[in-house]
């Protein structure tokens, strides 16, 4: 090994030295802010806990938490509304991003400007989102019934009902959350290689063959980021549903997020909670790993 390689072996070490300490407040900060509150409530979930108990101490009761989640009727109430919100809402918000990112992917004026209203529901704060529509969707003075009386429609209680309470949150959601998946997928649609695109035109394809045999699998890696990032963003859900339903009427619109928050802060039950947030984080590992590697597989599928 000559004097120029070790100076370079050496120039080497130096710039990784330099880039841990770069990133070292912020592994700190991490550290403090997440790893540690994750650790105590994995110590927490291990025993029985009432905070609101005057001189309540902690009692250790192993795996008791998690076995309790077991028998937890409402629970599963809880975790199936979530599943059904997730994969109805999910579904729908990647079906209309996408069609919306098709229809505004042109370089004109006037396409950006509709981009551009479109991000108006993104932006909006959820609770902001959440008590507006909890008011046009009132039985009694809401502007929604008050439209549809004029088209024949009779008047519904949408929040109160369990029938439709279900679908108008995930009606709200899917409002909220098109333009995000619209923004993201018209990125990676004018990432494409314009060349492979003009070719099969000049081959005679027709539109829906261009799309389905070349546009949709070369994005398809994006869409499965953007379908794993709406998913387990769907499964967090808690601000809306807060502010229309509170998981109402009766448990109709029960979310994960909800459940938690109840049994946390309303009945006080701090070690079965810990335990609920400590299973919820170890699915949505597991179901973002899954997603991780679906996306890995279907690029090399491609490339």
């Amino acid at each position: 090994m000559n004097g120029t390689e070790v100076r370079k072996g050496n120039r080497g070490k130096g710039e990784r030295l330099w880039s841990w300490l770069f990133l070292l407040p912020t592994i700190l900060f991490l550290g403090f802010t997440a790893l540690l509150p994750l650790l105590y409530s994995l110590y927490l979930s291990l025993f029985q806990y009432k905070i609101n108990l005057p001189n309540a101490v902690p009692k250790f009761i192993g795996i008791g938490n998690y076995l309790r989640m077991l028998q937890d009727k409402n629970l599963g109430v809880s975790v199936g509304n979530t599943v059904l919100f997730a994969v109805v809402s999910v579904s729908l918000e990647l079906v209309l991003g996408l069609f919306a990112a098709m229809m505004l992917c042109g370089t004109k004026r006037i396409y950006r400007i509709f981009t551009s209203l479109l991000l108006i529901p993104m932006i909006m704060a959820p609770v902001a989102i959440g008590t507006l529509f909890r008011m046009m969707l009132d039985g009694s003075t809401g502007i929604i019934n008050y439209l549809l009386h004029f088209v024949g429609v009779p008047q519904m209680n949408w929040l109160s009902n369990p029938k439709t309470a279900m679908p108008a949150v995930i009606f709200v959601n899917v409002w909220q959350l098109i333009p995000w998946v619209c923004i993201i997928t018209m990125a990676g649609l004018k990432s494409l290689p314009q060349d492979a695109l003009e070719a099969a035109r000049v081959d005679g394809a027709k539109n829906r063959h261009i799309f389905f045999q070349i546009v949709l699998p070369m994005i398809s890696p994006l869409l499965i980021i953007v379908l794993m990032l709406r998913f387990v963003d769907a499964f967090k859900v808690f601000d809306t549903i807060y502010t229309m339903t509170n998981g109402g009427p009766g448990n109709a619109t029960e979310m994960l997020p909800n459940y938690i928050y109840k049994q946390g802060l309303k009945f006080f039950d701090a070690g079965y909670t810990a335990a609920l947030a400590m299973a919820f984080v170890f699915s949505m590992t597991i179901i973002s790993f899954l997603f991780l590697r679906w996306r890995r597989h279907v690029e090399e599928k491609v490339l």
